[in-house]
């Protein structure tokens, strides 16, 4: 009995780095797939961003889907992973001051679309961030 609870989670540090990896690109590459599924999504969230003055308002849904779909796919693959949570904490961040900001801390139970969710993803992107650039030094290091 002692074992079931000594050796959780089971996993090494690099299996669950490989597990967190993915996770990450799914998380993103499910809220980008589900603004296909919004009729006039990319029409109707340009003219919300562009009536807070936010710069290029109707590009910027699709630039956002692009970086989610195509950063979420690389780091299934573990390619730039580090440039890729630079992205996604750019949106999650974006997301926070935008909109989140204002509608409180909490996602759910006690609020409604606040800021947890997004912080807790941008933390994410900063361990992802930091995990790969550690491993580039590692292989750089390697290299000589």
């Amino acid at each position: 009995m002692k074992k079931i609870f000594t050796e959780f989670p089971y996993l090494s540090v690099e299996q669950s780095l490989v597990i967190f990896r993915l996770t990450l690109a799914g998380l993103f590459m499910a809220h980008a797939v589900m603004r296909f599924f919004a009729p006039n999504y990319f029409h109707e969230f340009g003219d919300f961003l562009a009536q807070r003055s936010v710069p290029f308002a109707h590009g910027l849904p699709y630039i956002a889907t692009a970086i989610e779909m195509i950063g979420g796919t690389l780091l299934i693959f573990n390619k730039f992973a580090r440039w890729v949570a630079l992205g996604f904490f750019g949106i999650s961040a974006g997301g926070i001051i935008i909109i989140h900001a204002t509608l409180g801390w909490f996602v759910g139970e006690w609020g409604q679309g606040g800021c947890e969710y997004s912080v807790a993803l941008c933390v994410m992107c900063l361990l992802m961030a930091a995990v790969d650039r550690e491993k580039q030094k590692a292989k750089t290091l390697e290299a000589i």
